[in-house]
């Protein structure tokens, strides 16, 4: 294992990444997990290390995308706050995010709303998702395969830290069919599955790993990341 510090909305830094992992060999399997919640940045921040970063990733690996790679991008089971039918402007914007005008575009087509961070996170994450359907298209051609997975209330340090600031989480851990919030390892697993080539005929798709409280719920309002 060689490990690699990088900001991973440094678009330099990430093609020097795709550069050292080329003279590794062949590239088999990635999952990114990189990314700030809502107690950890405006919502700029937010969206630019969640959604922009996230492309600016695929980017710098389509390069060297050949049969059997892999890839898993996380999102959140936050983008199940996004409207049924989103504007089409704020769409539109979703699905360029590498547009130098992304941003403001996303701001004229949501208002004032996109600033507050959760609001930021919930977009950023139905984004991710957005972005990785178009990609397993981009990549099947290559032999290539991408999804997505969207983890719950996870017991992880961030998890407590945005728990801490939105007390309402507590109560749908307390609505999660499974009755209890999920532990980190159980997201890995599904992680290193989605990898793997059991799932081999997978992609451009989202996994839910919630412990069913979306289902609970309904599908209505989720507090919190």
């Amino acid at each position: 294992m060689e490990p690699v510090e990088l900001d991973i909305t440094d678009g330099a830094g990430l093609t020097g990444l795709a550069r050292r992992a080329s003279r590794l060999g062949r590239l088999r399997a990635v999952a990114h997990a990189a990314g700030i919640s809502p107690t950890m940045g405006d919502w700029r921040r937010i969206l630019i290390v969640d959604l922009v970063g996230t492309a600016l990733l695929h980017e710098a690996l389509r390069p060297l995308v050949t049969r059997g790679t892999a890839m898993v991008c996380f999102a959140s089971m936050s983008a199940d706050l996004v409207p049924a039918e989103p504007p089409e402007a704020a769409e539109d914007a979703l699905g360029e995010p590498l547009d130098p005008r992304f941003l403001d575009r996303l701001r004229a087509a949501l208002g004032p709303s996109v600033e507050e961070p959760g609001t930021a996170y919930t977009w950023a994450k139905h984004g991710v998702r957005r972005l990785v359907r178009r990609e397993a298209v981009r990549i099947g051609a290559l032999g290539g395969r991408v999804c997505s997975v969207s983890p719950g209330i996870i017991g992880t340090p961030q998890g407590r830290q945005e728990a801490a600031h939105h007390p309402s989480m507590k109560a749908m851990v307390e609505r999660t069919p499974l009755g209890r919030e999920g532990r980190p390892e159980e997201v890995a697993a599904v992680v290193a599955f989605l990898l793997s080539d059991e799932a081999s005929f997978l992609t451009g798709v989202d996994v839910r790993v919630d412990g069913g409280v979306i289902s609970a719920l309904g599908g209505g309002a989720v507090p919190g990341p």
